[in-house]
């Protein structure tokens, strides 16, 4: 029976502190308004010529690593890269 009180009190003491430490229920409810240019971009659905031109440079930096080591290519390996726009091989 001693367990059980000490349980009780202890879960009331832990609801009064988060009544008394919680923010009153107005600054919960009020939001600021949010200008338009902060919001987060989208992620695009579709590839983007700069994604496009990034695949073609890891492509081409796989395919000459493979030509100058003489060892066929791996497919899905991640080899370090690094993109630089606009680069042609």
């Amino acid at each position: 029976m001693k367990k059980i009180s000490t349980s009780l009190r202890l879960m009331g003491a832990g609801i009064v502190g988060a009544i008394l430490f919680a923010p009153p229920a107005s600054a919960q409810t009020a939001t600021s308004p949010t200008p338009a240019s902060t919001a987060a971009p989208k992620k695009p659905t579709s590839a983007t010529p700069r994604m496009i031109d990034e695949a073609i440079q890891r492509s081409q930096a796989r395919s000459a690593k493979a030509i100058t080591l003489g060892v066929p290519e791996q497919w899905g390996s991640e080899e370090p890269f690094t993109y630089v726009p606009g680069q042609k091989f």
